[in-house]
């Protein structure tokens, strides 16, 4: 029983110390980066194939036959662009994880603070820029969201509008929007109220996933901010304390010598 005692407090005392070296900043802000992502990512996706269902089926957009920059190529673009994003936020999540852990208590503990500080002071700077590159990323795609939020919204307000006028039949024409290509001139809010305000409210849930990846960012920031006045700081102790112990070293061997002199003299 007492054996079973202490084979529990052990774990205990483990599981406390692997809890206390987890970098629960770097945490917080990788949950919230891979949140903002996938947030943005999956209902952008669909958010896009949503508006090639409208253009396609009710404003009877079709495809240019020849290799031109028309609307679906664009979206095409957009979707590979999306597919990129996630793939390349999902690693660099990871890699923002494990620069926290390496500059964390825990491995300080166990490799020194000569590893840490040499290794973490390039690697905080590193990530420091490329953060704040991103973020400044994040801002311009948080801007490129909000255009088809803010020309949905305008559609969905004036279709909306249609329940307040009892009996009356509000219609688009595409051409308000640049459609020159489209066949109909007149397609009404009635036949496709239901595709326009699923895609409408998946592009306003893509903005809060870019705003939230902004947000994500800037915790980054802050995180690997206070990673690089660590690890800044411990180099500077860690000089300070071989300079000490130099002169301890030297102050040691010249009352060593003195004592051996006046031995030798005495003898």
């Amino acid at each position: 029983m007492r054996f079973d005692l202490c084979v529990c407090i052990g774990c205990l005392e483990c599981c406390i110390k692997c809890l206390g070296g987890i970098p629960y900043p770097s945490l917080i802000a990788t949950i919230l980066l891979y949140a903002g992502v996938a947030l943005f990512c999956g209902c952008g996706h669909e958010a896009l194939s949503g508006t090639v269902t409208i253009l396609q089926n009710y404003f009877e957009v079709v495809r240019s036959p020849v290799d031109a920059l028309d609307v679906f190529t664009m979206i095409d673009i957009i979707k590979y662009v999306i597919y990129g994003i996630a793939s390349a936020f999902f690693v660099y999540g990871i890699l923002l994880m494990v620069e926290g852990f390496f500059t964390s208590g825990a491995i300080k503990d166990l490799y020194g603070d000569f590893k840490i500080t040499t290794c973490g002071r390039c690697v905080s700077a590193w990530f420091i820029m490329l953060t704040y590159i991103f973020m400044l990323a994040w801002l311009g795609v948080t801007a490129f969201t909000s255009l088809p939020v803010f020309i949905y919204f305008n559609i969905w307000n004036i279709c909306q509008n249609t329940t307040l006028l009892e009996g009356a039949t509000l219609c688009l024409d595409p051409r308000q929007y640049g459609k020159d290509e489209a066949r109909r001139t007149n397609v009404c809010c009635d036949l496709f109220l239901l595709q326009l305000d699923m895609t409408f409210h998946l592009f306003i849930c893509a903005l809060a996933g870019a705003g939230a990846a902004v947000i994500a960012m800037i915790h980054y920031l802050m995180v690997l901010s206070a990673n690089w006045a660590y690890v800044k700081d411990a180099c500077r102790m860690q000089k300070y304390e071989d300079i000490k112990s130099k002169e301890e070293q030297e102050l040691h061997d010249i009352h060593s010598t003195r004592s051996k002199e006046r031995l030798n003299a005495y003898t």
